[in-house]
């Protein structure tokens, strides 16, 4: 049955949330480590682009049925 819902997601990678940047004034090699394991650019990911591509997607009716990866490309090392 036709309802018109649409459902998408948001996989978001590493972003500079205030936890985050809690970690870069305590521990900065870490920090920046983390940004350079990020493919390009070579930062963490902010809110503003976050919120962005949710907004787009919310705009853009055409858009269903997706998953965003929203990562800079990052891809975790298994453990």
């Amino acid at each position: 049955m036709d309802m018109g819902v649409r459902v998408n997601s948001v996989m978001p990678g590493i972003f500079a949330t205030p936890l985050m940047l809690g970690m870069k004034d305590r521990n900065p090699p870490m920090w920046a480590q983390l940004n350079a394991s990020v493919p390009f650019p070579k930062r963490l990911g902010e809110p503003e682009e976050f919120a962005s591509l949710v907004l787009e997607i919310a705009r853009n009716s055409y858009i269903n049925g997706h998953q965003f990866r929203l990562d800079g490309a990052i891809r975790m090392p298994p453990k």
